[in-house]
């Protein structure tokens, strides 16, 4: 017997179980279980439902807030508006208090309001054999049938764009849950308080950028890339898409002080989680025109490559070497837990 690792599973099994366990086939379903696709798209009568779950695990602080923001954002992706969310709050048992419940209540609460999203239910309970409280959340959203947008359109010759920088969500959340240690280290608490904000500024949410992406035309693909980082990201974009890559390694936007941290944990930035950062392949001839649209608006962003056929594979140009991008799927991040 293998005991399978922290974090995502491996693509293969993920890939073997999908195939072997779909349930019942519906007509109506566009776009289900596949990988590197950040949400289920459903037909309706005169529109789309999108649909996304995903848990909240790593981080400790602020999970309420992480949870509708984490799962918006692959609504998002889609082309799509956020309308609905649910949750499923598992308290520790021995460690829960009523404080302790109320306070993941009006974090998601918050973070529904601030984005025009209802909390439709869920459910809560205390569970034994935890030592953390984990939230797993459910948003729906709703899109036009002739604006949805799914990772595996991605096209040969598109560019590759990302926003803000890399790690953003894996920035906050080592200083959140290492806080005191990196104090007794002798960080400056100002620089820890700075990467827990990351959290909000430049922020997890993809909100805004999509909200502004709507206005370019020829956009093939977005996608929000979280465990493992952005050279998961990518693979997962080539994956869906059957296609390539060619990713620059000096033109991607690191924060000073994800480097700072990175360098502390002996972590390498590209395969930290990231969510906060949105990838979006698109044609050339509109890349610059997204490009200056954000910086308009205040928000950075940057070419980081650009989309090669299969048979070229996934590759990463880095000091004038060509190298092929390897992503791990057991994320950066678990190094500041074991």
């Amino acid at each position: 017997m293998r005991y399978l690792k922290t974090g995502k599973i491996k693509t293969e099994l993920l890939e073997k179980l999908i195939s072997l366990y779909g349930g019942k086939r519906d007509p109506r379903v566009v776009l289900g279980a596949s990988i590197g696709e950040d949400a289920a798209v459903i037909s309706l009568s005169d529109r789309y439902l999108v649909a996304k779950t995903d848990p909240i695990t790593f981080a400790t602080r602020d999970i309420g807030w992480y949870a509708v923001n984490v799962n918006a954002n692959d609504i998002l992706t889609r082309g799509a508006i956020p309308k609905w969310f649910m949750a499923s709050i598992l308290l520790p048992e021995g460690r829960a208090t009523e404080e302790m419940t109320e306070d993941i209540f009006s974090q998601i609460s918050r973070a529904c309001e601030e984005i025009d999203v209802a909390v439709i239910g869920g459910h809560t309970e205390v569970t034994v054999d935890l030592n953390r409280a984990i939230v797993v959340g459910c948003m729906l959203g709703e899109v036009d049938k002739d604006k949805l947008i799914a990772t595996s359109n991605a096209e040969i010759g598109d560019l590759i764009v990302i926003t803000k920088g890399i790690a953003v969500e894996g920035t906050a959340i080592i200083a959140r849950e290492r806080q005191e240690e990196l104090i007794k280290k002798g960080y400056d608490i100002a620089f820890v308080e700075r990467c827990k904000n990351f959290l909000y500024n430049p922020g997890i949410s993809v909100y805004r950028e999509v909200s502004l992406s709507k206005d370019v035309i020829g956009i093939h693909s977005m996608h929000d890339p979280t465990e493992g980082g952005l050279n998961m990201g990518i693979y997962e974009i080539c994956k869906a898409s059957n296609t390539g890559a060619l990713i620059y390694r000096e033109e991607i936007p690191i924060f000073e002080e994800t480097e700072i941290l990175c360098k502390e944990y002996d972590i390498d930035p590209l395969g930290l989680i990231t969510s906060g950062t949105l990838i979006i392949t698109l044609p050339r001839e509109e890349a610059e025109r997204l490009i200056k649209l954000y910086r308009n608006n205040g928000i950075d962003s940057e070419i980081i490559g650009e989309i090669k056929s299969k048979d070229f594979g996934i590759k990463i140009l880095s000091n004038g070497r060509l190298s092929n991008l390897e992503p791990k799927e057991d994320d950066e991040i678990i190094k500041i837990f074991n």
